[in-house]
């Protein structure tokens, strides 16, 4: 039986593009400490077929939904299926990204900076529209954004996805405010370089001068970031809104 402040028995989680990275160690996070836990893909049946398996032998309670977090169609209807299986969303989890090359300025073009507007602040609208009626009725909620530690950081040569992340924190910092007086925060988690599957094939030496440079002298791993959601989630953090926790082993600080 699972007890204290971080127990999430009896909560209902969705987290966006859970069946990879670093979205599949924040579902089992979350699911270890209790909830009930919407994954969610929008492609590649197949990985989230085998991450669903993971997860379920893990002893963790949930299930799989297949929805773009960027479909004003499929989110409410997402919504609905996670209702109809799992019960009401409590939780939403705002993980899901796309590619993130790294470019000039002058090599995008305006339809890549619209694909991550469209992931970090049209996202988190839809999710948040499809959610609030039952955290609000309920007076109890989380929004959990999975922001980066770009923002901070200002890197180079990656200005459509630290513009997006930027806006995805000015979001952020507007609906805590808006929604504290229903009993729901709204908060956000800032990884650094955390290598999941999708950095397989980065050079190594770009990996090696990255983790030169960590204060803490370590790679972070995916379960790091699955433990500040869990801290955000849970009732330990219900004075805790509009706030970024950063996941980096001391990249940034303040």
């Amino acid at each position: 039986m699972r007890t204290g402040p971080f127990d999430l028995s009896g909560r209902v989680a969705l987290v966006t593009g859970s069946t990879t990275g670093l979205g599949k160690a924040i579902a089992h996070s979350l699911g270890a400490a209790g909830a009930k836990v919407a994954l969610n893909y929008a492609n590649d049946e197949d990985r989230a077929d085998r991450a669903f398996a993971e997860f379920d032998a893990a002893g963790h309670s949930g299930g799989l939904f297949r929805a773009s977090a960027v479909d004003e169609q499929g989110v409410p209807r997402l919504f609905s299926e996670v209702a109809e299986t799992l019960g009401p969303v409590d939780i939403v989890v705002v993980n899901a990204t796309p590619a993130q090359p790294l470019k000039p300025i002058e090599e995008y073009d305006w339809a890549f900076y619209q694909s991550m507007l469209d992931f970090f602040i049209k996202s988190p609208y839809l999710l948040a529209r499809a959610a609030l009626p039952h955290m609000k009725s309920q007076r109890w909620g989380r929004f959990i954004n999975i922001t980066s530690e770009v923002f901070d950081r200002g890197v180079g040569d990656f200005s459509a996805y630290v513009a997006a992340k930027g806006g995805q924190n000015g979001w952020t910092r507007s609906m805590a405010t808006e929604l504290a007086p229903h009993g729901i925060t709204v908060n956000m988690v800032a990884p650094g370089w955390i290598p999941v599957e999708r950095h397989e094939h980065d050079p190594q030496e770009e990996k090696d001068a990255y983790r030169a440079l960590i204060p803490a002298d370590r790679w972070g791993v995916p379960a790091d970031v699955g433990g500040a959601v869990v801290y955000l989630a849970s009732d330990a953090a219900s004075f805790v809104t509009g706030q970024s926790i950063s996941v980096n082993g001391g990249m940034t600080v303040g």
